[in-house]
């Protein structure tokens, strides 16, 4: 479990694809250093005058003692100094955000069309103020001790500022070769890539934390990120606990409520700031199943999307028992007790989100058997996940009631063919009656704005990494733009069928680890 926000800013694309801009931009050994003032043009001058610092991160913390760049094992350091390595073949750029370029970067959009900002995000240029590190690490992986992993192919570059006091730990992935390679060439694959970039923009704007945003180590956590904690409160480590189970709790939840698998629940991929990072193997649910697993690595199923919230508990307990060394015997106890009540946590945010995807007022004893009524129909019809909310959301109370399910309701259709659906369609209606001062267009319109109609599906980024390997970034740009709001129908959308029953061929699709 680790505290590292990522931010994807941009794509670029050389001999193999680079995931550059992630949590910012770049540097690399002997390139050219931007100063202050040497820009020529007034725009440009954002970038030349742009700066980072990363004395943050290395004043408080050990630094590898060996400067040279080689695959080994790495001791008593937190980070290694290591520059990227910039691409020697023609670099293109894919595909860039212009929300956090202009409004957390500071950067106009404008910028992109630069030479300087080129080679800047393809870890060609070094930025003042940048002194590159990668992060030693380690961590559970499919329930085991891994030992030492750290960023394998990862350049954190330092820490910006924004406009809005925003504090951003900027970060390149895909950019060279580290200590902790291991095996790996320090590059990221196109495929790899767009998924990754597509997945963090999509999660961003579904409303979901991701990663846009020794004992040393917790103090600096805690007053970097953990500000409503008192650095001198005696009880610290336990108040950062007890928020990192509740926000957790929070975080998987949300995750069920969009029928997204993160594919890889290791130790190293879940956050202490409780967003999304990672994105691997992940998988948005076509079909609702429970058993749903979109890591074709994962033989056991041990991450299968009804399994991340018990997952969940486990990463935890691990981080609580990386903490107790830091707690007295008490402290030790109300720990304890604190982890105890992350199911209850869990089944509370849970019941929640999805009492607010049915439009659902009020407090009601039967509110946790109707929805495990409605996903147990959905299971058994395989129902489109998201569709059958959308849908809901769309529909009228009338048609509802008249079972009249129109042909461009295709999920509800599906839902429809249970022989329990018209049972559970009058408990729906009698409790949506019971919602105070609430009419129907109302309920639809509260309802459009929490299911998304639109999520990046397997087939869909499959069909933008098809394009993108013969260097057509049309489509991972089309997805970038529909995936902003999601929320919303959106005609482009409609016209690719980002709306319609998922294509045959889409059941084949398989990601590994390796993907």
């Amino acid at each position: 479990m680790w505290w590292r926000p990522w931010l994807p800013a941009c794509l670029a694309w050389g001999c193999v694809a680079a995931l550059c801009g992630s949590r910012g931009l770049c540097p690399a050994p002997n390139a050219s250093r931007s100063q202050p003032g040497q820009c020529p043009r007034r725009r440009a001058a954002e970038l030349c005058t742009w700066a980072l610092s990363s004395d943050s991160l290395l004043d408080p913390f050990p630094v590898d003692v060996i400067q040279e760049n080689y695959v080994r094992n790495v001791r008593n350091c937190i980070f290694s100094i290591v520059y990227p390595t910039p691409f020697k073949s023609r670099v293109r750029l894919v595909a860039v955000s212009k929300d956090v370029l202009e409004h957390i970067l500071d950067l106009d959009i404008s910028v992109k069309g630069s030479s300087d900002f080129l080679e800047f995000v393809s870890g060609g240029k070094v930025i003042f103020g940048s002194v590159p590190l990668a992060h030693r690490y380690g961590g559970h992986q499919f329930g085991s001790w891994a030992g030492q992993l750290g960023d394998g192919r990862a350049h954190l570059i330092g820490v910006y500022t924004n406009r809005h006091g925003e504090r951003w730990e900027l970060q390149l992935k895909g950019s060279g070769k580290t200590p902790y390679s291991r095996n790996g060439d320090g590059r990221a694959v196109l495929r790899s890539s767009v998924r990754e970039f597509l997945c963090s923009e999509a999660m961003h704007h579904l409303g979901i934390p991701t990663s846009r945003a020794a004992r040393r180590l917790l103090d600096f956590i805690i007053q970097e990120h953990f500000p409503s904690i008192a650095m001198n409160d005696s009880h610290r480590y336990l108040e950062f606990f007890s928020t990192v189970v509740s926000e957790t709790a929070n975080l998987i939840s949300l995750w069920m409520s969009v029928g997204f698998a993160h594919g890889v629940c290791n130790t190293d991929n879940f956050s202490l700031l409780s967003i999304t990072i990672d994105y691997g193997p992940f998988g948005f649910m076509d079909s609702y199943d429970p058993d749903f697993v979109p890591n074709t690595s994962d033989d056991e199923r041990r991450y299968k999307i009804g399994n991340q919230a018990s997952v969940g508990l486990f990463n935890l307990s691990k981080l609580l028992q990386a903490l107790k060394p830091l707690l007295d015997p008490r402290q030790k106890q109300l720990a304890s007790q604190i982890l105890e009540g992350y199911g209850e946590h869990y089944h509370s945010r849970f019941t929640e989100l999805f009492k607010t995807k049915l439009g659902l007022l009020g407090e009601n004893e039967n509110d946790n058997y109707l929805i495990a009524f409605l996903l147990k129909i959905m299971e058994d019809t395989k129902a489109d996940f998201t569709m059958t909310f959308r849908e809901l959301s769309e529909i009228t109370a009338d048609q509802l009631k008249a079972l009249h399910i129109p042909e461009e309701f295709w999920a509800l259709q599906d839902l429809g063919k249970h022989k329990l659906f018209s049972e559970w369609v009058t408990m729906y209606l009698l409790r949506l009656n019971s919602n105070n001062g609430d009419s129907d267009a109302k309920r639809r319109t509260r309802m459009a704005t929490v299911n998304p109609r639109y999520i990046l599906r397997n087939w869909m980024a499959e069909s933008a990494v098809q394009k993108a390997n013969l260097n057509d970034f049309s489509e991972v740009q089309l997805l970038e733009q529909v995936l902003q709001q999601p929320f919303q129908r959106q005609e482009a959308a409609e016209r690719a069928g980002y709306s319609l029953r998922p294509p045959a061929w889409a059941k084949h699709l398989k990601v590994s680890c390796s993907s």
